[in-house]
Protein backbone atom coordinates (compact mmCIF):
# COMPACT_ATOMS: atom_id res chain seq x y z
CA UNK A 1 0.00 0.00 0.00
CA UNK A 2 1.67 3.74 -1.37
CA UNK A 3 2.15 5.97 1.87
CA UNK A 4 1.03 9.39 0.93
CA UNK A 5 3.36 12.44 2.09
CA UNK A 6 1.69 15.09 3.88
CA UNK A 7 4.53 17.63 3.28
CA UNK A 8 3.83 20.45 1.08
CA UNK A 9 5.92 20.50 -1.96
CA UNK A 10 4.90 24.66 -2.71
CA UNK A 11 5.77 25.67 0.66
CA UNK A 12 9.33 23.41 0.58
CA UNK A 13 9.94 25.00 -1.65
CA UNK A 14 9.43 29.22 -0.43
CA UNK A 15 10.71 28.08 2.55
CA UNK A 16 14.05 27.38 0.52
CA UNK A 17 13.72 30.46 -1.64
CA UNK A 18 13.83 32.32 1.69
CA UNK A 19 16.71 30.81 3.47
CA UNK A 20 19.16 31.21 0.15
CA UNK A 21 17.75 35.35 0.05
CA UNK A 22 18.95 35.42 3.80
CA UNK A 23 22.22 33.89 2.96
CA UNK A 24 22.88 35.94 -0.10
CA UNK A 25 22.22 38.78 2.00
CA UNK A 26 25.02 38.17 4.60
CA UNK A 27 27.81 36.96 2.02
CA UNK A 28 26.58 40.60 0.01
CA UNK A 29 27.46 42.50 3.50
CA UNK A 30 30.31 40.26 4.19
CA UNK A 31 31.83 41.10 0.76
CA UNK A 32 31.08 45.17 0.06
CA UNK A 33 31.72 47.83 2.10
CA UNK A 34 30.26 51.47 1.42
CA UNK A 35 33.75 52.95 0.33
CA UNK A 36 35.45 50.99 -2.15
CA UNK A 37 39.15 49.10 -0.50
CA UNK A 38 41.83 49.01 -3.22
CA UNK A 39 44.51 47.17 -2.51
CA UNK A 40 48.24 48.67 -2.42
CA UNK A 41 49.67 49.23 -5.93
CA UNK A 42 53.39 47.94 -5.47
CA UNK A 43 56.32 48.77 -7.44
CA UNK A 44 57.04 45.50 -9.51
CA UNK A 45 60.60 46.65 -10.27
CA UNK A 46 63.59 44.59 -9.31
CA UNK A 47 64.75 46.77 -6.44
CA UNK A 48 61.47 47.20 -5.23
CA UNK A 49 60.61 43.58 -4.71
CA UNK A 50 63.91 43.13 -3.31
CA UNK A 51 63.33 45.62 -0.60
CA UNK A 52 60.06 44.39 0.08
CA UNK A 53 61.85 40.92 0.87
CA UNK A 54 63.86 42.32 2.71
CA UNK A 55 61.66 44.08 4.77
CA UNK A 56 59.27 40.94 5.33
CA UNK A 57 62.74 39.09 6.46
CA UNK A 58 63.41 41.28 9.28
CA UNK A 59 59.80 41.20 10.29
CA UNK A 60 60.12 37.29 10.42
CA UNK A 61 63.42 38.19 12.65
CA UNK A 62 61.68 40.70 15.12
CA UNK A 63 58.33 37.72 14.81
CA UNK A 64 60.84 34.99 16.26
CA UNK A 65 60.32 34.06 20.28
CA UNK A 66 63.52 33.60 21.70
CA UNK A 67 67.06 35.33 21.50
CA UNK A 68 68.40 32.20 20.63
CA UNK A 69 66.48 31.53 17.62
CA UNK A 70 66.56 35.36 16.81
CA UNK A 71 70.71 34.52 16.28
CA UNK A 72 69.70 31.62 14.11
CA UNK A 73 67.04 33.27 12.09
CA UNK A 74 69.86 35.87 11.15
CA UNK A 75 73.00 33.20 10.00
CA UNK A 76 69.98 31.20 8.22
CA UNK A 77 70.86 32.09 4.46
CA UNK A 78 74.62 31.28 4.95
CA UNK A 79 75.53 28.01 5.75
CA UNK A 80 79.32 29.06 5.47
CA UNK A 81 78.77 32.51 6.97
CA UNK A 82 78.72 35.71 5.74
CA UNK A 83 81.79 37.55 4.26
CA UNK A 84 82.13 40.23 7.13
CA UNK A 85 84.44 43.39 7.52
CA UNK A 86 86.81 42.27 10.50
CA UNK A 87 86.61 44.55 12.91
CA UNK A 88 88.61 43.79 16.13
CA UNK A 89 90.11 45.60 19.33
CA UNK A 90 93.55 45.00 17.94
CA UNK A 91 94.09 46.87 14.22
CA UNK A 92 93.44 50.60 13.92
CA UNK A 93 94.56 51.91 10.34
CA UNK A 94 95.39 55.31 9.70
CA UNK A 95 93.13 57.86 9.28
CA UNK A 96 90.48 55.54 10.34
CA UNK A 97 87.94 57.37 12.57
CA UNK A 98 85.73 58.88 9.84
CA UNK A 99 84.92 54.86 8.61
CA UNK A 100 84.39 54.24 12.64
CA UNK A 101 82.08 56.79 13.34
CA UNK A 102 80.24 55.96 9.66
CA UNK A 103 80.17 52.43 10.62
CA UNK A 104 78.47 52.78 13.44
CA UNK A 105 76.34 56.58 13.43
CA UNK A 106 78.64 57.83 15.96
CA UNK A 107 78.66 61.47 16.83
CA UNK A 108 81.93 62.72 18.79
CA UNK A 109 82.15 65.19 21.87
CA UNK A 110 84.75 65.93 24.31
CA UNK A 111 83.90 64.41 27.97
CA UNK A 112 83.57 67.26 30.83
CA UNK A 113 86.52 66.68 33.44
CA UNK A 114 85.41 65.52 36.55
CA UNK A 115 86.23 68.09 39.40
CA UNK A 116 86.16 67.69 42.98
CA UNK A 117 87.62 64.79 45.70
CA UNK A 118 87.31 61.11 44.73
CA UNK A 119 83.87 59.38 45.21
CA UNK A 120 82.22 62.68 46.19
CA UNK A 121 83.12 64.21 42.88
CA UNK A 122 80.63 66.36 41.22
CA UNK A 123 80.45 67.97 37.83
CA UNK A 124 79.55 70.72 37.97
CA UNK A 125 81.65 74.12 37.55
CA UNK A 126 82.57 76.59 40.18
CA UNK A 127 82.21 73.25 43.05
CA UNK A 128 85.76 73.59 44.55
CA UNK A 129 85.38 71.12 47.34
CA UNK A 130 88.76 70.18 49.32
CA UNK A 131 90.52 67.04 49.99
CA UNK A 132 88.57 64.96 52.40
CA UNK A 133 89.56 62.33 54.32
CA UNK A 134 87.79 59.37 51.99
CA UNK A 135 89.73 60.32 48.95
CA UNK A 136 93.34 60.57 50.65
CA UNK A 137 92.69 56.77 51.83
CA UNK A 138 91.55 55.78 47.97
CA UNK A 139 95.03 57.31 46.63
CA UNK A 140 97.29 55.53 49.06
CA UNK A 141 95.44 52.00 48.11
CA UNK A 142 95.54 52.64 44.43
CA UNK A 143 99.18 53.96 44.82
CA UNK A 144 99.65 50.84 46.82
CA UNK A 145 97.99 48.79 44.12
CA UNK A 146 100.68 50.24 41.67
CA UNK A 147 103.54 49.71 43.29
CA UNK A 148 102.68 45.71 44.15
CA UNK A 149 101.53 45.59 40.17
CA UNK A 150 105.01 46.90 38.96
CA UNK A 151 106.77 44.85 41.69
CA UNK A 152 104.76 41.50 40.83
CA UNK A 153 105.63 42.01 37.20
CA UNK A 154 109.93 42.13 37.71
CA UNK A 155 108.95 38.86 39.60
CA UNK A 156 107.09 37.45 36.66
CA UNK A 157 110.35 38.45 34.55
CA UNK A 158 112.62 36.49 36.39
CA UNK A 159 110.42 33.08 35.99
CA UNK A 160 113.03 30.62 34.26
CA UNK A 161 110.42 30.43 31.88
CA UNK A 162 109.65 33.82 31.04
CA UNK A 163 111.21 33.73 27.73
CA UNK A 164 111.50 36.96 25.97
CA UNK A 165 108.09 38.16 25.62
CA UNK A 166 107.81 40.93 22.31
CA UNK A 167 106.84 45.10 23.87
CA UNK A 168 103.40 44.75 22.84
CA UNK A 169 103.43 41.36 25.16
CA UNK A 170 104.86 42.97 28.22
CA UNK A 171 102.78 46.15 28.07
CA UNK A 172 99.86 43.94 27.41
CA UNK A 173 100.54 41.66 30.82
CA UNK A 174 101.47 44.30 32.81
CA UNK A 175 98.44 46.56 32.26
CA UNK A 176 96.54 43.60 32.54
CA UNK A 177 98.23 43.27 36.22
CA UNK A 178 97.46 47.18 36.72
CA UNK A 179 93.60 47.16 35.75
CA UNK A 180 92.77 43.85 38.11
CA UNK A 181 94.90 45.49 40.94
CA UNK A 182 93.22 48.80 40.85
CA UNK A 183 89.84 47.32 40.31
CA UNK A 184 90.41 45.53 43.40
CA UNK A 185 91.54 48.54 45.06
CA UNK A 186 89.10 50.32 44.09
CA UNK A 187 86.38 47.81 45.14
CA UNK A 188 87.17 47.58 48.12
CA UNK A 189 87.60 51.00 49.00
CA UNK A 190 84.15 52.35 47.30
CA UNK A 191 82.00 49.76 47.92
CA UNK A 192 81.14 51.05 51.35
CA UNK A 193 79.40 54.22 50.06
CA UNK A 194 78.41 53.17 47.07
CA UNK A 195 76.52 49.92 47.47
CA UNK A 196 75.91 49.39 43.47
CA UNK A 197 79.62 47.75 43.73
CA UNK A 198 78.63 45.34 45.53
CA UNK A 199 76.46 43.76 43.56
CA UNK A 200 78.23 44.22 39.96
CA UNK A 201 79.46 41.28 38.39
CA UNK A 202 83.58 41.33 37.53
CA UNK A 203 84.96 39.25 34.05
CA UNK A 204 88.44 39.03 32.99
CA UNK A 205 89.12 39.20 29.31
CA UNK A 206 85.86 38.47 28.56
CA UNK A 207 84.60 37.65 24.89
CA UNK A 208 82.85 40.78 23.23
CA UNK A 209 81.24 39.74 19.61
CA UNK A 210 78.45 42.00 17.71
CA UNK A 211 77.60 41.18 14.22
CA UNK A 212 75.71 44.53 12.54
CA UNK A 213 75.68 45.28 8.85
CA UNK A 214 76.47 49.36 7.04
CA UNK A 215 74.87 51.12 4.27
CA UNK A 216 76.13 53.80 1.98
CA UNK A 217 79.20 52.25 1.01
CA UNK A 218 80.47 51.73 -2.63
CA UNK A 219 80.08 48.32 -4.01
CA UNK A 220 82.94 46.35 -5.16
CA UNK A 221 84.46 45.89 -8.21
CA UNK A 222 82.89 42.16 -8.53
CA UNK A 223 79.38 43.31 -7.33
CA UNK A 224 79.77 46.14 -10.05
CA UNK A 225 80.75 44.12 -13.04
CA UNK A 226 78.03 41.33 -12.02
CA UNK A 227 74.83 43.96 -12.36
CA UNK A 228 76.12 45.12 -15.26
CA UNK A 229 75.78 41.94 -16.79
CA UNK A 230 72.57 41.81 -16.02
CA UNK A 231 69.53 44.04 -18.14
CA UNK A 232 67.69 44.72 -15.26
CA UNK A 233 70.04 45.78 -13.07
CA UNK A 234 72.02 47.67 -14.96
CA UNK A 235 71.37 51.11 -13.89
CA UNK A 236 71.73 49.93 -10.27
CA UNK A 237 75.13 48.97 -10.44
CA UNK A 238 76.79 52.05 -9.38
CA UNK A 239 74.51 52.34 -5.98
CA UNK A 240 75.42 51.95 -2.79
CA UNK A 241 75.62 48.44 -0.97
CA UNK A 242 75.44 47.20 2.36
CA UNK A 243 78.24 45.92 3.98
CA UNK A 244 78.17 43.38 6.78
CA UNK A 245 80.76 43.96 9.78
CA UNK A 246 81.82 41.69 13.10
CA UNK A 247 83.55 43.08 15.77
CA UNK A 248 85.68 40.98 17.92
CA UNK A 249 87.28 41.86 21.22
CA UNK A 250 88.49 41.07 24.74
CA UNK A 251 89.55 43.60 26.74
CA UNK A 252 91.36 43.71 30.10
CA UNK A 253 88.24 43.39 32.21
CA UNK A 254 84.86 44.38 32.66
CA UNK A 255 81.78 45.68 35.32
CA UNK A 256 77.82 44.52 34.56
CA UNK A 257 75.45 45.42 36.81
CA UNK A 258 71.41 44.54 36.67
CA UNK A 259 70.56 48.30 36.26
CA UNK A 260 70.76 50.30 33.53
CA UNK A 261 73.25 53.78 33.29
CA UNK A 262 71.43 57.11 33.03
CA UNK A 263 71.25 58.72 29.53
CA UNK A 264 72.93 61.99 29.12
CA UNK A 265 71.26 62.72 26.07
CA UNK A 266 67.56 63.05 25.79
CA UNK A 267 65.86 61.49 23.15
CA UNK A 268 65.02 64.82 21.62
CA UNK A 269 68.49 65.40 21.30
CA UNK A 270 69.23 61.74 19.48
CA UNK A 271 66.45 62.50 17.22
CA UNK A 272 67.81 65.22 15.11
CA UNK A 273 68.11 64.90 10.82
CA UNK A 274 70.25 67.69 10.67
CA UNK A 275 72.59 66.31 13.28
CA UNK A 276 72.36 63.04 11.49
CA UNK A 277 74.40 64.79 8.51
CA UNK A 278 76.94 65.57 10.97
CA UNK A 279 78.28 61.84 10.43
CA UNK A 280 81.09 61.58 8.51
CA UNK A 281 80.76 59.54 5.64
CA UNK A 282 83.09 57.20 4.67
CA UNK A 283 81.70 55.34 1.01
CA UNK A 284 84.47 53.43 -0.14
CA UNK A 285 85.67 50.09 0.69
CA UNK A 286 87.57 49.20 4.01
CA UNK A 287 90.19 47.24 2.61
CA UNK A 288 91.59 50.63 0.99
CA UNK A 289 92.13 51.47 4.48
CA UNK A 290 93.46 48.59 5.75
CA UNK A 291 91.01 46.18 7.19
CA UNK A 292 90.50 42.42 6.01
CA UNK A 293 87.34 40.70 4.91
CA UNK A 294 86.47 37.31 6.37
CA UNK A 295 84.15 34.64 6.28
CA UNK A 296 81.73 33.84 9.61
CA UNK A 297 78.75 33.05 11.32
CA UNK A 298 76.84 36.30 12.93
CA UNK A 299 77.50 36.47 16.42
CA UNK A 300 76.78 38.76 18.98
CA UNK A 301 78.86 37.57 23.03
CA UNK A 302 78.58 40.47 25.25
CA UNK A 303 80.79 38.04 27.78
CA UNK A 304 78.15 36.09 29.19
CA UNK A 305 75.18 33.54 27.89
CA UNK A 306 71.70 35.03 27.42
CA UNK A 307 70.22 32.98 29.98
CA UNK A 308 70.95 32.80 33.85
CA UNK A 309 72.28 36.04 34.32
CA UNK A 310 70.60 39.36 36.07
CA UNK A 311 73.65 41.19 35.34
CA UNK A 312 73.32 41.92 31.41
CA UNK A 313 74.20 46.08 31.49
CA UNK A 314 77.45 46.99 31.40
CA UNK A 315 79.28 49.51 33.45
CA UNK A 316 82.65 49.50 32.68
CA UNK A 317 84.87 48.07 30.34
CA UNK A 318 88.57 48.49 30.43
CA UNK A 319 90.54 48.18 26.62
CA UNK A 320 94.21 47.44 25.45
CA UNK A 321 96.09 50.26 23.37
CA UNK A 322 99.04 47.71 23.94
CA UNK A 323 99.18 47.45 19.77
CA UNK A 324 99.89 51.13 19.59
CA UNK A 325 103.46 50.57 20.03
CA UNK A 326 103.73 49.06 16.63
CA UNK A 327 102.19 52.37 15.10
CA UNK A 328 104.44 54.77 12.93
CA UNK A 329 105.59 57.64 14.71
CA UNK A 330 105.38 59.55 11.62
CA UNK A 331 101.61 59.13 11.66
CA UNK A 332 101.72 61.70 14.25
CA UNK A 333 100.18 62.84 17.59
CA UNK A 334 96.96 63.59 16.04
CA UNK A 335 96.42 60.05 14.28
CA UNK A 336 97.24 58.53 17.68
CA UNK A 337 94.26 60.73 19.20
CA UNK A 338 92.01 59.44 16.20
CA UNK A 339 92.98 56.06 17.29
CA UNK A 340 92.55 55.87 20.61
CA UNK A 341 88.55 57.78 19.47
CA UNK A 342 88.10 54.74 16.75
CA UNK A 343 88.79 52.11 19.75
CA UNK A 344 87.01 53.62 22.23
CA UNK A 345 84.04 54.01 19.75
CA UNK A 346 83.66 50.73 17.67
CA UNK A 347 84.49 48.52 21.58
CA UNK A 348 81.94 50.57 23.19
CA UNK A 349 78.88 50.28 20.21
CA UNK A 350 79.65 46.79 19.65
CA UNK A 351 79.46 45.73 23.67
CA UNK A 352 76.08 47.67 23.74
CA UNK A 353 74.81 46.12 20.53
CA UNK A 354 75.82 42.61 22.01
CA UNK A 355 73.69 43.60 24.82
CA UNK A 356 70.79 44.67 22.98
CA UNK A 357 70.81 41.31 20.96
CA UNK A 358 70.22 39.44 24.28
CA UNK A 359 67.00 41.94 24.50
CA UNK A 360 65.51 40.81 21.79
CA UNK A 361 67.12 43.63 19.68
CA UNK A 362 69.44 43.44 16.94
CA UNK A 363 70.73 45.66 13.25
CA UNK A 364 67.92 45.06 11.57
CA UNK A 365 65.34 46.27 14.48
CA UNK A 366 65.40 49.17 16.36
CA UNK A 367 66.67 49.89 19.59
CA UNK A 368 63.22 51.17 21.91
CA UNK A 369 65.36 52.72 24.92
CA UNK A 370 68.22 54.44 25.16
CA UNK A 371 71.76 51.99 26.31
CA UNK A 372 75.15 53.63 27.88
CA UNK A 373 78.57 52.37 29.31
CA UNK A 374 82.13 53.63 30.12
CA UNK A 375 85.23 52.58 28.55
CA UNK A 376 89.08 53.26 29.61
CA UNK A 377 92.15 52.89 27.71
CA UNK A 378 95.00 52.47 29.36
CA UNK A 379 98.57 51.05 29.26
CA UNK A 380 98.66 51.62 33.15
CA UNK A 381 100.47 55.43 33.00
CA UNK A 382 98.40 57.01 30.36
CA UNK A 383 93.85 56.96 30.61
CA UNK A 384 91.51 58.05 28.07
CA UNK A 385 88.15 58.10 29.41
CA UNK A 386 85.00 57.61 27.64
CA UNK A 387 81.32 57.35 27.89
CA UNK A 388 78.65 55.93 24.89
CA UNK A 389 74.84 56.34 24.53
CA UNK A 390 73.27 53.98 22.01
CA UNK A 391 70.29 55.31 20.57
CA UNK A 392 69.71 53.21 16.89
CA UNK A 393 70.82 50.30 15.77
CA UNK A 394 69.49 50.70 12.42
CA UNK A 395 72.31 51.74 10.04
CA UNK A 396 71.71 49.35 6.60
CA UNK A 397 70.18 50.57 3.68
CA UNK A 398 68.04 53.80 3.31
CA UNK A 399 68.77 54.29 6.88
CA UNK A 400 72.16 56.26 6.55
CA UNK A 401 69.90 58.83 5.51
CA UNK A 402 66.32 58.38 6.68
CA UNK A 403 67.45 57.58 9.97
CA UNK A 404 67.11 60.66 12.35
CA UNK A 405 68.60 59.17 15.08
CA UNK A 406 72.71 59.12 16.00
CA UNK A 407 75.06 57.36 18.76
CA UNK A 408 77.07 59.87 21.07
CA UNK A 409 80.51 59.23 22.25
CA UNK A 410 82.58 61.71 24.95
CA UNK A 411 85.97 61.18 25.57
CA UNK A 412 88.87 62.84 27.33
CA UNK A 413 92.64 63.12 26.00
CA UNK A 414 95.13 60.67 27.47
CA UNK A 415 95.35 61.56 30.75
CA UNK A 416 98.91 60.19 33.05
CA UNK A 417 98.30 58.64 36.13
CA UNK A 418 101.98 58.11 37.57
CA UNK A 419 104.94 58.80 35.79
CA UNK A 420 106.78 56.24 36.99
CA UNK A 421 108.22 53.55 39.30
CA UNK A 422 111.47 54.62 40.82
CA UNK A 423 114.34 52.00 41.49
CA UNK A 424 113.13 51.49 44.99
CA UNK A 425 109.54 50.60 44.30
CA UNK A 426 107.78 54.02 45.02
CA UNK A 427 105.35 56.01 42.54
CA UNK A 428 106.61 58.79 41.46
CA UNK A 429 104.69 61.82 40.70
CA UNK A 430 101.08 60.97 41.14
CA UNK A 431 97.73 62.77 39.13
CA UNK A 432 95.19 63.05 41.51
CA UNK A 433 92.68 64.17 38.34
CA UNK A 434 92.97 61.47 36.88
CA UNK A 435 92.37 58.85 39.68
CA UNK A 436 89.20 61.74 40.08
CA UNK A 437 88.04 60.49 36.74
CA UNK A 438 88.53 57.10 37.36
CA UNK A 439 86.72 57.27 40.73
CA UNK A 440 83.85 59.13 38.87
CA UNK A 441 83.01 56.41 36.76
CA UNK A 442 83.30 53.72 39.49
CA UNK A 443 80.60 56.39 41.40
CA UNK A 444 78.03 56.62 38.57
CA UNK A 445 75.39 54.43 39.72
CA UNK A 446 72.73 52.54 37.66
CA UNK A 447 69.30 53.22 38.57
CA UNK A 448 67.38 52.73 35.20
CA UNK A 449 65.39 49.35 35.98
CA UNK A 450 62.81 48.56 33.26
CA UNK A 451 59.88 46.04 33.35
CA UNK A 452 59.72 42.69 31.34
CA UNK A 453 57.85 44.45 28.56
CA UNK A 454 59.72 47.49 28.33
CA UNK A 455 62.66 45.57 28.49
CA UNK A 456 62.13 42.72 25.88
CA UNK A 457 59.31 43.72 23.24
CA UNK A 458 60.12 41.90 20.73
CA UNK A 459 61.19 38.52 23.54
CA UNK A 460 58.33 36.64 23.88
CA UNK A 461 59.74 33.36 25.44
CA UNK A 462 62.44 31.46 26.84
CA UNK A 463 63.99 28.11 25.40
CA UNK A 464 63.53 26.69 28.40
CA UNK A 465 59.68 27.19 28.31
CA UNK A 466 59.46 24.71 25.26
CA UNK A 467 57.82 21.33 26.40
CA UNK A 468 59.56 19.57 24.04
CA UNK A 469 63.43 18.08 25.37
CA UNK A 470 64.48 17.64 21.61
CA UNK A 471 63.32 21.45 20.42
CA UNK A 472 65.06 23.13 23.63
CA UNK A 473 68.41 20.90 23.02
CA UNK A 474 68.48 21.70 19.48
CA UNK A 475 68.14 25.21 19.64
CA UNK A 476 70.94 25.22 22.35
CA UNK A 477 73.16 23.39 20.38
CA UNK A 478 72.45 25.34 17.31
CA UNK A 479 73.14 28.64 19.13
CA UNK A 480 76.24 27.63 20.74
CA UNK A 481 77.69 25.87 17.78
CA UNK A 482 77.16 29.27 15.66
CA UNK A 483 78.47 31.41 18.63
CA UNK A 484 81.47 28.93 18.96
CA UNK A 485 83.03 30.12 15.04
CA UNK A 486 84.00 26.95 14.15
CA UNK A 487 84.58 26.07 10.38
CA UNK A 488 82.56 23.49 8.96
CA UNK A 489 83.42 20.20 8.64
CA UNK A 490 84.13 20.48 5.14
CA UNK A 491 85.66 23.48 3.49
CA UNK A 492 84.30 26.07 1.73
CA UNK A 493 84.24 24.96 -2.26
CA UNK A 494 86.67 26.92 -4.51
CA UNK A 495 87.98 25.89 -7.82
CA UNK A 496 92.06 25.86 -8.89
CA UNK A 497 93.80 28.00 -10.96
CA UNK A 498 93.86 25.71 -13.22
CA UNK A 499 90.53 25.02 -13.43
CA UNK A 500 89.79 29.19 -13.86
CA UNK A 501 92.14 29.01 -17.21
CA UNK A 502 91.44 25.57 -18.32
CA UNK A 503 87.53 24.90 -17.57
CA UNK A 504 86.18 28.52 -16.89
CA UNK A 505 87.73 30.78 -18.89
CA UNK A 506 88.95 28.26 -21.70
CA UNK A 507 86.91 25.04 -22.33
CA UNK A 508 89.90 22.95 -22.79
CA UNK A 509 88.15 19.72 -21.60
CA UNK A 510 85.49 19.03 -22.87
CA UNK A 511 85.92 15.22 -22.06
CA UNK A 512 86.20 15.57 -18.48
CA UNK A 513 83.40 14.45 -16.74
CA UNK A 514 81.57 17.76 -14.93
CA UNK A 515 82.01 16.46 -11.38
CA UNK A 516 82.77 20.27 -9.66
CA UNK A 517 80.03 22.17 -8.07
CA UNK A 518 81.01 25.04 -11.13
CA UNK A 519 80.14 22.80 -13.53
CA UNK A 520 76.75 21.22 -12.47
CA UNK A 521 75.79 25.24 -11.76
CA UNK A 522 76.02 24.66 -7.76
CA UNK A 523 76.55 28.29 -6.17
CA UNK A 524 77.93 27.00 -2.47
CA UNK A 525 76.87 30.72 -1.10
CA UNK A 526 73.48 29.95 -1.79
CA UNK A 527 73.21 27.14 0.52
CA UNK A 528 70.99 27.91 3.58
CA UNK A 529 71.89 27.02 7.15
CA UNK A 530 69.24 24.35 6.90
CA UNK A 531 70.40 22.75 4.13
CA UNK A 532 72.65 19.57 5.46
CA UNK A 533 72.32 15.63 5.96
CA UNK A 534 70.35 15.38 9.33
CA UNK A 535 70.92 12.79 12.33
CA UNK A 536 70.16 9.09 11.71
CA UNK A 537 68.26 7.61 14.70
CA UNK A 538 69.23 3.65 15.26
CA UNK A 539 66.67 1.25 14.43
CA UNK A 540 67.12 0.00 18.26
CA UNK A 541 66.01 3.15 19.69
CA UNK A 542 63.34 3.93 17.30
CA UNK A 543 62.38 0.42 17.05
CA UNK A 544 60.76 -0.68 13.24
CA UNK A 545 59.23 2.07 12.23
CA UNK A 546 60.65 3.87 9.25
CA UNK A 547 59.03 7.36 9.87
CA UNK A 548 61.67 8.57 12.72
CA UNK A 549 64.69 7.62 11.01
CA UNK A 550 65.95 10.91 10.95
CA UNK A 551 66.18 13.25 13.64
CA UNK A 552 63.79 16.38 13.62
CA UNK A 553 65.31 19.57 13.03
CA UNK A 554 63.82 23.02 14.57
CA UNK A 555 65.03 25.70 12.94
CA UNK A 556 62.85 29.30 13.29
Amino acid sequence: MLRLSLVNPLRTTYKRCLAGQSLQANVADSEYSAEPAYPEIQDPSFKARKQRDASEWHEEIRKVPTVEEKLIKINMPRYYGYKVVDFNDSKIPYNALPLTQHYTRTVLEDLPQATGSGSQAVKEEGDKPSEDAGFKAVREDVIEALEFAHDYYKHLEKLPNAGQPSAVEQERTLTQIIVEQLNRALLQALSEQHKHLDEVEVDYNPRHEAFWAVGGVDPPKNVQNSKKGREWQKEDANQSVDRLVQYTGAPYLSLRHRKQLLPWKTPAESEDIELSKQVPRFKHDPRTLGYSTKHQHATNVPGYWPKGNEQNFGLLSFQSRAHFQLRPKSFGDRDLQEALHSLAIKSSYAWLLAQANYNGFNTYNELTYPMNTQTVITNGREWSFYEYQLNTLLLHGNHQDDNPRVNFCRGTKPLPLYAEISTNGKCVDFNDATLRQLLNFYANVPSIQRTNEELQPYVASDISAYENTEQRDFIAKTFKYLASNRPRHLEIPEFYLWEKLYKIDNNNRAMEPKRRFFEREVNPWRRTLDQHDKVYVPRAIRGKSRENRYKKTYYP
